[in-house]
């Protein structure tokens, strides 16, 4: 087996070092687009939905509580 010099790995461990950050940056893509919608319109919609839902639970179980013969409060 033949003696490999100490130099010559230090040598292909900096080119692919170098390559390793040159090479990417070749590739690299222009930035995406920004979204058209940053979610708070999707947050307000399901707030309403959620506040919907809310009402018309309460007014079905209000008349049950209302009839029941257990006076809570």
């Amino acid at each position: 087996m033949a003696a490999v010099p100490r130099a010559s790995f230090g040598l292909a461990a900096l080119i692919a070092l170098i390559f390793g950050i040159v090479l990417p940056a070749v590739q690299a893509q222009a930035p995406a687009p920004a979204p058209s919608s940053d979610g708070t319109s999707i947050d307000q919609g399901i707030a309403y939905v959620l506040m919907l839902l809310a009402l018309v639970l309460t007014y079905l179980i209000h008349p049950l509580d209302a009839s029941s013969p257990y006076k809570l409060f």
